[in-house]
C-alpha cells in the first residue's frame, strides 16, 4: 500500500525558538559547511562534500526527494535569523509498514545547546501527526554518544545493535537502531 500523504505544498515547522524550512540553493554555504566538515561527519558513512557543485548537487537531490515523496528534509534556523544551522527529515520511508528513519546533523556551534532534543519533538509530531507513521527509528553509529542521549531524551529505545553491519572506508562498522513507537510517545 502506498501512501497518498504529499510533502508538497512543503510545510513549515515551528518551535518556540526554532524555524524549519525548505532547504534552498541560498543555503549552499553551510550545507557546504556541514557535509565537508570531518567533525561533523565522523558518524555518517558519506562521502565528504569537496565543493560548491557538490553541495548543490546535495541540495537538489533533497528537494527531488521532496518532488517524489521519498523523504523530506529542512533547514533548522533560529527565527528571525535565516542561517542554516542544520539538515534533518524523514529518510527511508517505508510507507506500507508505517516507519519513518529520522536523521538529522547540526553545524559544530550548535552542539550542546538544546537544539537537536527541540528539532526532533518537531520530527516526532510530523511523523505521528502529519504522516501517520507507526513508529519513527533513528539509526546511528554506537560511538555517537551525544545523538543516542538525544534519542532517549524524546523516548526512543536501543532497539538493536547490528554489529559490523556497514563497510565504509576499508572498515566494518556497527550501527545501533532506536525506535519510538506512536503508542509510547508522550506517555
Amino acid at each position: 500500500m502506498e501512501s497518498t500523504f504529499s510533502f508538497l505544498p512543503f510545510k513549515n515547522l515551528e518551535s518556540e525558538r526554532l524555524l524549519l524550512r525548505q532547504i534552498t540553493n541560498d543555503d549552499v554555504q553551510e550545507v557546504f559547511e556541514l557535509r565537508s566538515n570531518p567533525e561533523t561527519m565522523q558518524y555518517i558513512p558519506r562521502p565528504l562534500v569537496t565543493n560548491f557543485d557538490e553541495a548543490l548537487a546535495h541540495i537538489k537531490m533533497i528537494n527531488d526527494k521532496i518532488e517524489t515523496n521519498e523523504g523530506i528534509n529542512w533547514a533548522v534556523t533560529l527565527k528571525g535569523n535565516n542561517k542554516l544551522l542544520g539538515i534533518v527529515g524523514h529518510y527511508r520511508i517505508q510507507w506500507h509498514n508505517f516507519r519513518s528513519e529520522i536523521g538529522y546533523m547540526f553545524l559544530p556551534e550548535c552542539h550542546g545547546k538544546g537544539i537537536a532534543t527541540e528539532v526532533i519533538g518537531l520530527l516526532i509530531d510530523y511523523g505521528f501527526n502529519e504522516m501517520k507513521m507507526h513508529s519513527l527509528e533513528a539509526v546511528i553509529d554506537p560511538r555517537n554518544l551525544a545523538s543516542g542521549r538525544v534519542l532517549e531524551k524524546n523516548g526512543f529505545v536501543k532497539e538493536a545493535h547490528l554489529v559490523e553491519n556497514e563497510f565504509y572506508n576499508g572498515e566494518f562498522l556497527d550501527t545501533v537502531i532506536y525506535s519510538l513507537l506512536k503508542k509510547n510517545h508522550n506517555q
